[in-house]
């Protein structure tokens, strides 16, 4: 699945071009790759258009690290006889019509996962010309999406959710990701939207933070990656690919199946690619019952996303040294800096052996940061239950969660700085999410009798 002639790359904004420009930073995972005159010749200016065996190596390169983006300008979607959207649904006829108003001219299925009044999920499928695919048992979204995937006959295929708004045209967008033969899958921005005439206080909480929002930076999606999953509620596919090699969404899942679907795709050598310019709403949950409902039921599934894939899903990945440099900056005691210093050294010393000083310094301060940040969210999502019993007792407990939540906070300030939250809705907010998350989470682990999604591995 080689890249064509003519496929052109363009290196990601945030990359840094140090040793007049042999030398990329960036990425995710955090990479450093030293091009040879060649490949530097070939990038020129900032992309690499393929022709010829070392352009396409190169460019393979740039993608796989995310140092890369696919320009995609001159690539044309894919005909709108070649797309067909799938939508699951359970009663909320109100819901599926809005999504099916917003997808003409496209092809759709709706599939009733055995709606109570299958009669009006019927009624607004035959008003959008829609296929409809009704089901007696009710096998949740992943076997709904499958009993839809079976029907499908074009060689690309669409599935939004019933409570999920995103155009025809912007479906059609995300195909032009098929230009490169790689790419299996792609999922757009899916943000979430308050339908209430006066939103709430964690409406508006969920409208700027919903967890399904994954950032507005591009890229492959992997593990490890700054974008490691896609939200099912909005993803593009190859139907082929889909049917024949992972054989669609596992059915056993009720939680949790996209990401299996992603990792599983990862797995067999196909590229994910997640594009936040493409934007799908999906409505804020208008109870905060339903809201955290939601956030618990999230957590839960880690567990059996961690039987299945391992440590993919560990909550932090820490070196041993960077584990005990954030842990002595957390307690903020007198001998913290320097010890913090001590620890992070020896791989400032390892990087500098191969990165220029000042590269290496900002390298490794930045892997300090992170391990503090990790750290940080542990205390306050993943082990939360540990941190509560911890206060109790241990005034190293408490004066490490001070630091936690100021960390936390000045992280929210950062992601939040364009969205009109108030202080005191973006800190309930933040606090109830990871309250709600890390309960599922630790519900989750019990149940599956293992601690696995608990643990953090090392890189």
């Amino acid at each position: 699945m080689s890249l064509p002639d003519g496929f052109r790359v363009r290196l990601a904004p945030r990359v840094r071009t140090v040793d007049q420009g042999r030398l990329l930073v960036g990425g995710s995972p955090l990479t450093a790759m030293r091009l040879s005159p060649r490949a530097l010749a070939l990038l020129a200016p900032q992309s690499v258009t393929v022709e010829d065996a070392d352009s396409r190596h190169l460019a393979e390169r740039l993608l796989a690290t995310n140092l890369g983006l696919p320009d995609l300008d001159g690539v044309d979607p894919v005909p709108v006889a070649e797309l067909t959207v799938i939508i699951p649904v359970r009663d909320r006829p109100e819901q599926l019509d809005q999504a099916l108003g917003a997808l003409a001219p496209l092809r759709c299925v709706v599939v009733d996962d055995a709606s109570h009044a299958p009669a009006e999920v019927a009624r607004v499928a035959a008003r959008h010309g829609a296929q409809l695919v009704a089901l007696t048992t009710n096998v949740g979204p992943a076997g709904a999406r499958n009993a839809g995937l079976a029907t499908v006959t074009t060689p690309y295929v669409a599935f939004v959710d019933s409570d999920v708004t995103v155009s025809a045209a912007d479906l059609l967008r995300l195909t032009r990701h098929f230009a490169d033969p790689a790419v299996a899958l792609v999922g757009p921005r899916v943000g979430a939207v308050s339908r209430s005439a006066r939103p709430r206080w964690f409406e508006r909480y969920d409208a700027a933070a919903s967890s399904l929002a994954l950032g507005r930076t591009p890229g492959v999606v992997r593990p490890g990656a700054a974008v490691a999953w896609l939200p099912s509620a909005c993803l593009v596919a190859r139907a082929e690919t889909l049917s024949e090699e992972t054989c669609g969404f596992d059915e056993t899942m009720r939680v949790g199946e996209d990401v299996d679907l992603v990792w599983r795709l990862v797995g067999a050598g196909h590229r994910v690619r997640y594009d936040p310019a493409v934007e799908a709403a999906h409505d804020a949950r208008p109870t905060i019952r339903g809201w955290l409902g939601r956030k618990l039921v999230y957590g839960s599934g880690g567990a059996g996303l961690a039987a299945r894939h391992g440590d993919r899903l560990a909550p932090a990945v820490l070196t041993p040294s960077y584990a005990a440099a954030g842990a002595a900056l957390l307690l903020r005691r007198r001998w913290s800096l320097p010890l913090a210093l001590a620890l992070a050294a020896p791989g400032a010393r390892g990087l500098a052996r191969r990165l220029p000083a000042a590269v290496a310094a900002r390298t490794a301060a930045q892997g300090l940061g992170w391990a503090v940040r990790q750290e940080s969210a542990l205390l306050l999502r993943h082990w939360w239950p540990l941190t509560a019993l911890g206060l109790v007792g241990s005034r190293s407990v408490r004066r490490a969660l001070g630091t936690a939540l100021l960390v936390d906070l000045a992280v929210a300030l950062a992601e939040h700085r364009d969205d009109p939250l108030d202080l005191p809705t973006l800190i309930a907010g933040r606090r109830l999410d990871d309250l709600a998350y890390g309960s599922g989470l630790w519900w989750g682990a019990l149940r599956a009798r293992s601690p696995r999604v608990l643990l953090p591995r090392r890189p």
